[in-house]
């Protein structure tokens, strides 16, 4: 099931975080691996906006979510600044599911397209979303917004691997569709 982000998820999120990451160590990317997860404070700021949506396998588990989306906006676009998947839940399609989640949102709001910036040699990363409809965008092609989302990005030391900002289109959404 796929749901909002209530504030008892928040600390949860954080142990998603780490727990995917750590597939990073075995593609030599210990840096990645090892690196924090979003602040607390960074969560809040998404889960009390309406930007945050978790995943959860079964309400017989209490309802703790498994996987999570966080989306803001850069150059007028929904952009996914996280999705991650515990993997001890991966390959059931979450992420697919909090993606799609995300596009509808993005759609009423009236956005018609979605950003992200990823790694683009990683496997459940560029080629992942590839195949879920995100293109590559050219570097001369980026918003004012990317371009800093980007240089973020390097400073941060991500540009150790290859990186790409992608793109997909979304459907629009008219008043009379609702």
């Amino acid at each position: 099931m796929i749901r909002r982000a209530e504030p008892r998820d928040l600390q949860r999120l954080q142990d998603i975080e780490r727990a995917a990451g750590a597939a990073f160590r075995d593609l030599d990317m210990a840096t990645i691996a090892d690196d924090d997860p979003p602040a607390l404070a960074d969560l809040e700021i998404h889960q009390a906006r309406g930007r945050a949506w978790v995943a959860t396998v079964d309400a017989a588990e209490d309802d703790i979510a498994v996987a999570y989306l966080l989306v803001g906006v850069v150059d007028e676009a929904a952009h996914i600044e996280q999705v991650s998947v515990d993997p001890a839940f991966a390959r059931r399609g979450l992420g697919r599911q909090l993606i799609d989640t995300a596009a509808s949102w993005a759609v009423q709001q009236g956005f018609d397209t979605m950003t992200l910036t990823t790694f683009a040699e990683v496997p459940w990363n560029a080629p992942y979303y590839a195949r879920l409809g995100f293109s590559v965008i050219s570097e001369v092609d980026l918003g004012p917004g990317l371009v800093a989302v980007r240089r973020h990005e390097r400073e941060l030391g991500l540009d150790a691997w290859p990186r790409v900002s992608m793109i997909r289109r979304l459907p629009r959404h008219d008043a009379a569709d609702t």
